[in-house]
């Protein structure tokens, strides 16, 4: 059990700050008059939503086996990373930790907070040196480690996650965006060994709701309190929680089009070997592949006269291009083209 004390980590003001609590939200009235928030007396959507999400925490409780009290929602995951950061991370004095290359959203939030970005550097299959990763922790203080698993834009999963929670002081948040399609275990299991650990999940991947901007995060209480207080009182609109609850209740449909987007994934795998523009197909738990390509900006050239977007990663990660896994008619397009370019 970690026994790390999650109010030393909290910036001075935020342990101080009052929440704004919705008098609404927080009663129960049986036939009321809402003549108090200055609302319009007309319309389909005249009304603030729940600003506590009361429903669709309760449904996800019972999906995810775990309390209500320990699920915050967002505005898209990028509003609970930027939150996070804000709660732990001093301006001007903390650091936060993420991997190199990993999802750009976690440096973006800590510049724009005026905290030190870190960046631990990936070895040549994309893992933690953890060699590495003592070197930079006993060296800088940091307050916050971002782990993405599967993560973006490489694809692979973290390996012992639970390692870094052991041998790091801060909160580790595990990003679990593409979890659905690693058929590896959520970090949700070690929760209740780990009170600096905060899981990040979504609605824009695998459910397939990215319009929606609907992101989770699962902690402790005391780290969800602190997120609730910090997050604007009315963060996620009412048809984003009434869709997300309807999506919830049909449920089959997430497994199905996972199945359907891990077959297309596997047909994809197979056309590629046949590409002879293509270097090297990194392994992926994801819904997306990073390509190493022969004459990269030409191919990714080529794929945008033809409107195939795709991600490019050069040069960051040199010659590489991340691409997404489609519907057959995109992937047969892909395919299509990439065959007909030579090396």
């Amino acid at each position: 059990m970690n026994t790390i004390s999650i109010n030393n980590l909290v910036r001075e003001n935020i342990l101080k700050l009052q929440p704004y609590i919705s008098f609404r939200d927080h009663n129960q009235f049986n036939d009321p008059a809402f003549l108090d928030a200055n609302e319009s007396p007309f319309g389909e959507c005249n009304r603030y939503p729940d600003s506590t999400q009361r429903k669709l925490k309760n449904r996800l409780s019972e999906l995810k086996d775990v309390s209500p009290s320990q699920i915050a929602i967002g505005n898209g995951s990028d509003e609970l990373i930027d939150l996070i950061i804000k709660i732990f991370c001093e301006p001007k004095k903390d650091s936060i930790l993420m991997m190199n290359p990993s999802f750009a959203m976690y440096g973006f939030y800590a510049t724009i907070n005026e905290n030190k970005v870190l960046q631990i550097n990936l070895d040549e299959n994309f893992d933690i040196v953890k060699d590495d990763f003592f070197k930079i922790v006993k060296e800088q203080p940091i307050k916050v480690f971002f782990l993405c698993s599967p993560n973006n834009p490489t694809g692979n999963s973290v390996d012992d996650i639970e390692f870094y929670l052991q041998n790091f002081d801060g909160i580790v948040v595990v990003d679990e965006a593409y979890i659905e399609f690693s058929g590896k275990k959520s970090s949700l299991e070690l929760l209740v060994k780990y009170p600096n650990l905060i899981v990040l999940q979504t609605f824009s991947k695998a459910w397939g709701i990215a319009g929606a901007r609907v992101g989770m995060a699962y902690a402790s209480e005391e780290i969800i309190k602190l997120i609730n207080t910090v997050k604007a009182p009315y963060n996620v609109n009412v048809l984003s929680q009434e869709l997300i609850l309807k999506t919830l209740d049909e449920e089959t449909n997430l497994q199905e089009n996972v199945s359907k987007i891990l077959a297309e994934k596997e047909w994809l795998q197979e056309q590629f070997k046949d590409i002879k523009c293509i270097e090297k197909v990194f392994p992926t738990d994801a819904n997306f592949f990073l390509i190493k390509m022969k004459n990269v900006g030409k191919v990714y050239d080529m794929m945008l006269e033809q409107e195939i977007l795709t991600s490019r990663r050069d040069p960051a990660i040199p010659g590489c291009i991340r691409i997404n896994v489609g519907n057959r008619q995109d992937n047969e397009k892909l395919i299509n083209l990439l065959k007909n370019i030579s090396e």
